[in-house]
């Protein structure tokens, strides 16, 4: 980096703690719209250009939102903005940097599923046997994942916390179960994961949070495992992430 690069970033920063000491503060609030570019600068004592840095990256991190044609505006700050590019994370994950991710996973999930058996109502219950019903169902990789992804998002969503949730749908992104379910697919071992979700469900039935503290992390617990086992494994740059799965759990393809 040049000096004058080095410069210009640290303005930037100064710029971006700027705007977060005015949302901080209530000068700004969720959906008000931004002063122009050039008056912000003017009011900040900063170049135009740093301003339109500062504006660029927190738009990327879900702060500030452009409209086209009618300005920047200050998003609703909800936890699921502000915290939407951590899910980038543990999708370009790989080895260690990975196995950490659902270790914290382990810690949070059945905090999560523990809270929720207490709050959980019947239609929620009934959306996860749904959900329960359609992965069992799935013919592929893409089925069982998107149904995969909304069984745990109803259980951290019951756990009425948004910013919990928030991190939770990161750590459990799209991308990231692919890749976990494709290693189950690898291992043969779709029924046992059936049957741990079964457990989840039991618990959370029975309003017995310690037990569906339990259930979840033996279940996450299976997915450290294979994440140990895939930090061990050298990496496969070639190797797809989702690959169809063409068959029942437990049925070799022919």
């Amino acid at each position: 980096m040049t000096e004058d690069n080095a410069i210009r970033t640290t303005v930037t920063d100064r710029a971006i703690e700027q705007i977060k000491a005015k949302l901080a503060s209530g000068e700004l609030v969720p959906g008000q719209r931004l002063p122009t570019e050039r008056d912000l600068a003017a009011e900040l004592g900063l170049s135009r250009s740093s301003m339109r840095e500062a504006i660029r990256a927190l738009t990327v991190l879900g702060v500030l939102e452009a409209r086209h044609g009618a300005g920047v505006y200050v998003t609703q700050l909800e936890p699921s903005d502000l915290l939407e590019t951590f899910g980038a994370v543990a999708e370009i994950s790989r080895g260690e940097t990975l196995l950490h991710l659902v270790q914290v996973r382990k810690i949070l999930e059945p905090a999560a599923a523990a809270t929720a058996a207490a709050r959980i109502t019947d239609e929620g219950l009934a959306l996860l046997r749904a959900e329960m019903r359609a992965m069992e169902r799935g013919t592929t990789s893409e089925e069982i994942v998107g149904h995969d992804l909304e069984f745990h998002r109803i259980i951290t969503g019951a756990a009425g916390n948004p910013v919990l949730a928030a991190i939770l749908g990161g750590l459990n992104s799209r991308t990231f179960r692919a890749r976990v379910w494709r290693g189950y697919q690898e291992d043969d071992v779709f029924t046992r994961t059936f049957d741990e979700h079964e457990e989840i469900y039991r618990a959370l039935v029975d309003r017995d949070p310690e037990g569906a503290r339990i259930a979840a992390a033996i279940h996450i617990g299976a997915v450290e495992h294979w994440a140990r086992h895939q930090a061990a494994q050298p990496a496969d740059p070639q190797a797809p992430d989702a690959p169809a799965r063409t068959g029942a759990p437990g049925q070799e393809e022919d």
